[in-house]
């Protein structure tokens, strides 16, 4: 079994949205090389068979998508994208006709914040249809994700559009029953083949800014994922996003070297034992869902 079950790889940190609840990166804005690509899965590869094509950014944006799927699936790699699903209409094609492609999830609480830049219908139409396309010309795994579960602290909009997307849903598979009240404890419904809507509950990016609520906890950043930035820098986990736990760049360093550092290895076996060691993870929301231990 290989050390990490997945590996975010950052693409591009450039989005063509800009959402309530993604805080825009403070860092040069960069799209990633097909060289760097190709640099970054040959470390990697030892490690891995799974990679996610985002930390920041929107990975549909990237010019070279498709000969970085390419290039994924001859080096032996199952590639799983998260999107805002704006370009889908573009890219569509593509990604049905690329076999590294392994699940794509929508995040359709994107809209949130984004009113003024994409019509709601419309939006939600074409990633339906897409999932629609996929079922049927494909094996690809589709999630959508939905931030609903919280009810108390959505705006009576977000309450709205929440029902309404619920509502398109329910109607473009066809349900026979009402998806509120048939979610599972996993808070995940599968509602066509190889389709499922996944609920949850809205989290907050870490800031180093915040204040720390306690220092016990776990995660699964560097005992089962890690990711890079499209610089290169490594840290820890997808969350993150401005690059604070700076554990090496793989453009001056081999992964494999960064990845055994004395601060990695800290931080990895501090997770193990509910010790987090670092502040940006004591200042992170999501750490909670891993309970604090004994």
């Amino acid at each position: 079994m290989k050390k990490y079950k997945k590996v975010y790889l950052e693409i591009t940190n450039v989005c063509n949205l800009t959402c309530n609840f993604c805080p825009e990166t403070k860092r040069k804005a960069e799209f990633m090389s097909e060289a760097t690509f190709k640099q970054m899965l040959d470390q990697i590869k030892p490690f891995t068979d799974y990679i996610y094509l985002h930390v920041k950014g929107e990975p549909l944006l990237h010019p070279q998508l498709g000969s970085f799927l390419d290039i994924s699936y001859e080096k032996g790699f199952k590639v799983n994208i998260t999107t805002n699903g704006t370009l889908i209409d573009r890219v569509g094609d593509t990604l049905l006709g690329k076999p590294a492609v392994r699940q794509i999830n929508f995040s359709l609480h994107s809209f949130d914040g984004n009113e003024k830049v994409i019509s709601k219908d419309e939006y939600i139409d074409k990633i339906l249809s897409f999932a629609n396309q996929a079922m049927i010309e494909s094996k690809l795994i589709i999630s959508l994700r939905l931030w609903n579960l919280d009810e108390a602290l959505l705006t009576e909009d977000q309450r709205k559009r929440n029902i309404d997307v619920i509502c398109k849903i329910e109607e473009n598979f066809k349900l026979p029953y009402k998806i509120q009240g048939n979610l599972s404890e996993s808070k995940s419904l599968k509602i066509g083949d190889r389709i499922y809507l996944n609920q949850d509950y809205e989290f907050k990016w870490p800031d180093l800014k915040e204040e720390e609520d306690f220092a016990k906890g776990s995660c699964y950043g560097l005992r089962n994922q890690v990711a890079i930035l499209v610089d290169g820098t490594v840290v820890p986990c997808c969350l993150d996003g401005e690059g604070v736990i700076q554990l090496g760049n793989i453009h001056e360093y081999k992964f494999a070297d960064i990845i055994s550092t004395t601060r990695a290895e800290k931080i990895r076996l501090g997770f193990c034992n509910y010790d987090v060691v670092e502040e940006l993870c004591r200042k992170c929301g999501y750490r909670k869902r891993f309970g604090q231990g004994i």
